[in-house]
């Protein structure tokens, strides 16, 4: 497999436990850039795809493949360097600041020879400023609401300098005003973006979407392309059709039992 086929790949993917099988020979291949949503019912497999690209699990059978590199190949610090992972749960009981834990996303960079500097901190600066939390970072993490700890959990992560950002679920559990938020600093980003929603009219920003059904890769495309009445039943099981919105234009998901 060659660089081209996408900076991010997997081919003939799939992911056992005990005798059940989470995930079925994917084949996909992302684009430098794009914003690839991974939709699919509860228990369809999004988080354990994306915890097999980022290599935080290893595959039963087939490969990921990071800048056509076998991710089994490449040093821990080497895909920290170019990949960076918002998981759904990462909460700590440590006694820390926000400019601490967003800090420690410089850590794939720093050696001893090569401490940290003021470009460092420039950096956790910028991050800090990219989503919008500069007047957190004196706060401890136990203070903060989960919206802003999600904010700050992409802030570490933007602060590993990434090319690659893969978020599972990031508006989980958020109101409306925070789920907003966080989308609209996802989609300015100048980086590949890999991500995981629940909400489908949220999906329908991204550049491409991959749905998932019971661990198999059923569908990718552009969003309109993939969700289609007849999908949305099958995979999703409800009825659906697409309204314009008179305000931009946009077309927007309405649902039915």
């Amino acid at each position: 497999m060659s660089p081209d086929e996408g900076v991010l790949s997997c081919s003939g993917l799939g992911f056992d436990v005990r005798e059940a099988r989470l995930l079925h020979d994917v084949q996909l291949h992302i684009h430098r850039g794009e914003t690839l949503g991974i939709v699919g019912p509860n228990g369809s497999g999004k988080s354990t795809l994306l915890k097999l690209l980022a290599g935080v699990r290893g595959p039963s059978r087939g490969e990921v493949f990071l800048g056509g590199t076998r991710l089994g190949n490449l040093p821990r610090r080497t895909i920290a360097q170019t990949l960076a992972v918002v998981e759904q749960q990462a909460d700590t009981d440590d006694a820390i600041s926000v400019l601490d834990a967003v800090s420690l996303g410089r850590t794939p960079w720093l050696s001893a020879l090569r401490p940290w500097s003021r470009e460092d901190a420039q950096i956790v600066q910028q991050a800090l400023l990219d989503v919008d939390a500069t007047h957190l970072k004196n706060r401890t993490w136990r203070s903060l609401s989960g919206g802003e700890r999600q904010r700050v959990h992409i802030a570490r992560a933007l602060a590993q300098r990434p090319q690659i950002l893969l978020l599972d679920e990031p508006t989980n559990h958020l109101d409306i005003q925070h789920q907003l938020a966080i989308l609209q600093v996802v989609h300015a980003l100048p980086v590949t973006t890999v991500i995981a929603l629940h909400d489908l009219n949220q999906a329908l920003t991204c550049d491409r979407l991959a749905v998932l059904e019971r661990g198999r890769l059923v569908a990718l495309g552009a969003p309109l392309e993939v969700l289609t009445p007849e999908r949305l039943k099958d995979t999703f099981g409800v009825q659906a059709h697409y309204l314009v919105d008179p305000f931009d234009g946009a077309q927007i998901l309405r649902f039915r039992g």
